[in-house]
């Protein structure tokens, strides 16, 4: 069996372990961790061995980054590759009840857990986050990083975007672009693109207002004005 290596103590380390335990295609040789406080304890039987730049300790494993946001994610990967660990280090986790049909393509270090569903001609970039019961139909294109809490539901050729995050349950009608780094909210019906770096709710979602800035000008007049007699 391989060696993997898991970045991120999380409880998505727990469900990749859980999903690969019992297989005979991966043995888990540990965690990699920032938090000091964690180095040395033990997460479901997996021991936290260091910081996430021990990574070069351990030269034959192949690694998978289990940091829930795709935006850590991705940082986490580029300090890897600092430290020498290569795209072609990176383990694909995909649980065994998921079927990968021809035709459809997943990227190295990508997580699939259980009971993900790719129907046809899907696309799936690198350091995807899949949790379970996500459902990806015909067409659909995943860039790199995005994440997808259980439940989450595509229509056909949806395209979502770097890093974004799609919530529990949630729900995106046929040929709707989510944005890179969008955030769509639990259980929000998705029916019209999302910008980048957006946040929508509801059904039908819409954009949650930004709060207003702080010492934005004002059209009411200051306070000395108000008491300014004629």
């Amino acid at each position: 069996m391989t060696e993997l290596l898991l970045v991120a103590a999380s409880g998505l380390a727990r469900e990749v372990m859980a999903a690969v335990r019992g297989g005979d295609e991966f043995d888990v040789l540990g965690i990699l961790d920032d938090d000091p406080s964690l180095i040395g304890t033990v997460l479901d039987g997996a021991h936290i061995l260091g910081r996430v730049e021990d990574a070069r300790d351990y030269p034959t494993a192949l690694v998978v980054v289990c940091a829930v946001k795709g935006t850590e994610r991705s940082d986490i990967v580029g300090r890897l590759a600092g430290v020498g660990v290569a795209q072609n280090r990176f383990a694909t986790i995909v649980h065994s009840s998921v079927g990968i049909p021809e035709g459809c393509y997943v990227g190295e270090g990508s997580i699939l857990l259980a009971n993900v569903v790719l129907t046809a001609a899907v696309q799936i970039g690198s350091h995807v986050v899949a949790m379970p019961q996500v459902t990806f139909a015909h067409g659909d294109v995943i860039e790199d990083f995005a994440t997808f809490a259980a439940g989450a539901t595509l229509g056909g050729a949806v395209v979502v975007g770097r890093a974004a995050h799609l919530n529990m349950n949630c729900s995106i009608r046929q040929n709707v672009r989510i944005g890179t780094e969008a955030v769509v909210g639990m259980g929000a019906a998705v029916v019209a693109d999302i910008p980048d770096a957006q946040t929508w709710v509801g059904a039908p979602a819409l954009q949650i207002p930004l709060p207003p800035r702080e010492n934005a000008p004002s059209d009411a007049p200051d306070a000395a004005m108000r008491k300014k007699k004629p």
